[in-house]
């Protein structure tokens, strides 16, 4: 397929903006191009079609089955689209006068007070972006919290071995020193191996409860108490918080602060990028550090993103939950961990689960002894799915298990999608036992097949450059 430069025909266009009725301002020379940018020049039927190939290549829960692990792709019902769509939240500017925007502000504190009652929390901020934002937002309120105590010492953030990937990364750029602890051979965290980390430099826990196995730690509230009396706080990463909203609360299990995806729990799917949406919320001793958006506060640590964060995202989400209501939220959460226990036990019959027994919302399998025995890897197994039109599991995570393939099926599949997506898995697994040199040329019917990964990682090629013509 083509790129729009290379399609580009000088002279060819498709403007039909109006000439500017208002007087052209001249900006300083010294923000100009010196000549004039290499845009493409199209016609708008060559652009429209262009746009609707891509829009074929992709893939997302409208096409088919998406059991993307801690990912939570659920369906998006359509209402939280056609909310979103309502002229009243599309057609306004986040300056114009609060006043005249009432009833996005009601949008705003409604959804900050179920937010609030779902995951037990005191204040809610609805500034950051995405995920990782809302995780730096939420280590951001732990070190001002240390710090307005005078307690400068307090720079050791603790991190199982079983968090989500961006963890370490968020701890380290608040400038905090990541220590990782083992889990115990079950996948839970280590009590002891805890208590052995905690010191007077402790500034807090990041931990997702249940965690990236799909297990609920049932000694969360020894964990949270271990960390308190050392002195730190608890941040929870909402990342898995889809298998217990409306039935257990992280306010509950002793967090101080914590995240949540908008764009997981409460039905954005996000793939590719966005979009997201990462409301912090924390108990009431933090409120004081949030972020600001409407105005600046005194002990505030800061603003972490223009305006109100991502707004429709938040539309959609406050549709979602009005939508279920008290009911129906838990029920959601139950059904979730339904669909996860019947999909894992429909696979057990052929694949090693990492852990076996009850799972919550997701779960995870091993093919480590297929690839040293016969050859075949998780990554194999995830190109042939493609070819049967299935978005693979996360690969090879977590890092704690080897050839790791994650399965999140969500609440919103159905008993029928389930079973069909499992008999392609262990169809799948039969065909690799019996040739496995064939599943390492796979995929073959999508548009792309199995690139060279290393190469594309170690030379990415992300930007477009104009080959020079021979005059000659």
């Amino acid at each position: 397929m083509k790129l729009l430069f290379e399609k580009s025909k000088p002279g060819t266009g498709n403007q039909y903006i109006p000439a500017c009725d208002t007087p052209e301002y001249a900006l300083d020379a010294s923000f100009l191009r010196e000549e004039e940018a290499a845009l493409p020049e199209i016609s708008e039927n060559d652009l429209s079609r262009h746009y609707s190939a891509l829009e074929k290549r992709s893939y997302g829960v409208n096409d088919g089955f998406y059991p993307l692990g801690s990912c939570t792709m659920k369906y998006n019902p359509k209402i939280n689209e056609a909310a979103a769509a309502l002229e009243g939240f599309t057609d306004i500017h986040p300056l114009q006068p609060a006043d005249t925007v009432s009833g996005c502000r009601k949008v705003l504190d409604m959804t900050k007070q179920y937010l609030c009652t779902i995951t037990g929390m005191d204040a809610m901020t609805l500034a950051p972006a995405a995920g990782a934002h809302g995780e730096f937002t939420g280590m951001m309120l732990i070190r001002k919290y240390h710090e307005m105590r005078g307690d400068m010492k307090r720079r050791k953030v603790i991190v199982p071995d079983s968090s989500h990937g961006t963890n370490p990364a968020t701890g380290t750029m608040n400038g905090m020193k990541v220590v990782s602890i083992p889990s115990t051979p079950e996948g839970y965290v280590d009590l002891e191996k805890l208590r052995q980390a905690v010191d007077d430099e402790t500034a807090g826990l990041m931990l997702t409860n249940p965690n990236t196995l799909g297990l609920f730690d049932r000694n969360i509230c020894e964990i949270t108490k271990i960390v308190h009396e050392a002195g730190g706080l608890c941040y929870y990463d909402g990342a898995n918080m889809n298998p217990i909203m409306g039935i257990v609360r992280p306010g509950d299990m002793g967090f101080d602060c914590i995240h949540l995806n908008l764009h997981k729990t409460f039905s954005t799917p996000h793939g590719g990028g966005g979009p997201g949406a990462g409301a912090v919320g924390c108990k009431q001793f933090l409120a004081e550090y949030l972020p600001w958006d409407l105005e600046e506060t005194e002990n505030s640590c800061g603003k972490v993103r223009s305006y109100h964060g991502s707004f429709l995202v938040i539309v959609k989400a406050l549709a979602y939950i009005l939508s279920l209501g008290k009911e129906g939220i838990p029920a959601s959460a139950a059904a979730s961990v339904l669909n996860a226990n019947y999909f894992k036990a429909l696979l057990s019959e052929k694949y090693t689960m990492a852990n076996p027994g009850f799972c919550m919302h997701e779960f995870v399998m091993t093919l480590e002894k297929e690839h040293k025995e016969h050859g075949f890897s998780a990554l194999d197994i995830a190109k042939g799915l493609l070819d049967n039109g299935i978005h693979p599991p996360t690969m090879y995570f977590p890092l704690i298990v080897h050839e790791a393939l994650m399965a999140e099926p969500t609440e919103t599949e159905s008993r029928q999608t389930l079973e069909e997506a499992a008999k392609i898995f262990l169809d799948l697994y039969d065909e690799a036992m019996k040739d496995p040199e064939s599943m390492q040329h796979r995929p073959q019917s999508t548009v792309i097949g199995r690139p060279d990964e290393v190469l594309a990682a170690r030379k990415p090629v992300l930007r477009w450059k104009k080959e020079e013509k021979d005059e000659g």
